[in-house]
């Protein structure tokens, strides 16, 4: 396996995840993860982190999980900070559990938003019918977790040209160009933020099924553009993935 290194020092490890890539195992799979290429890659890492334990079928799974301070989607692609050594892994989660991080995504949603930006806050928990999903609003369950995200629509397209008036859309044959920023960084939250306000991203399987594909995406479309955050040395830094085929067709599609 071969993952694109945006970025390395001493300290840190910054790749581009391609899409279609878990970042660690979920104890049923034996999918290769970016897991894999680390250790592979970087054999010192196996000691730096903290591990995951989930219970399986009764069993107890410790899950492996070096250097990782947080995680992409599997099919979302784009900047993935990795620690390499345990007092910068340290460093770096206090970052994201403080919300002191700068995430910022691209994607395509269905519709068109009415508003050109927009914020959501509303809590996210477990969805009622589906242990895989989670869910804003009336349907959530269990314990409720804050989560908050900003949006602005960068584009929108039409599949018979329509042009924009000014008034939203939820039609299948829609859909918008976004940029997203994500406050808090909850399970799945731009994926369940999005659908919340009835415009779910194109291609989500999950929470978005049966529908059209749009502007020749065949997976999900997301891809994590660039990231904000400080570094050991005390310098504040940006890293910034670039955008792959799909995300780059869009792009030439809306005039981007």
């Amino acid at each position: 396996m071969q993952i694109p290194i945006i970025f390395e020092n001493n300290d840190i490890l910054v790749l581009n995840k391609p899409a279609g890539i878990s970042v660690h195992c979920d104890g049923k799979s034996s999918e290769q993860t970016v897991v894999d290429f680390l250790i592979a890659q970087y054999p010192a890492l196996k000691d730096v982190g903290e591990p995951l334990v989930i219970e399986h079928k009764g069993e107890q799974i410790t899950i492996s999980k070096p250097g990782i301070v947080h995680r992409l989607d599997k099919d979302t692609s784009g900047v993935l900070i990795i620690a390499k050594n345990q007092p910068t892994f340290l460093f770096l989660k206090e970052q994201f559990m403080n919300r002191n991080v700068q995430k910022i995504y691209h994607a395509v949603v269905y519709g068109w938003p009415k508003e050109d930006k927009g914020s959501i806050d509303e809590p996210i928990g477990r969805a009622k019918t589906d242990i895989r999903k989670w869910t804003a609003g009336k349907g959530a369950r269990g314990v409720l977790r804050e989560a908050h995200t900003s949006y602005e629509v960068l584009a929108r397209y039409s599949e018979d040209d329509r042009e924009y008036t000014g008034s939203g859309s939820t039609e299948a044959d829609t859909c918008a160009y976004v940029e997203v920023s994500p406050k808090t960084g909850r399970t799945h939250q731009i994926r369940v933020h999005m659908k919340y306000i009835n415009h779910p991203l194109v291609c989500d399987s999950l929470y978005a099924p049966d529908k059209p594909n749009h502007l020749g995406f065949t997976r999900l479309a997301l891809h994590a553009k660039s990231l904000t955050i400080a570094l050991p040395n005390g310098e504040e830094q940006t890293f910034e993935a670039p955008f792959p085929k799909d995300f780059e067709h869009a792009r030439e599609i809306l005039a981007l």
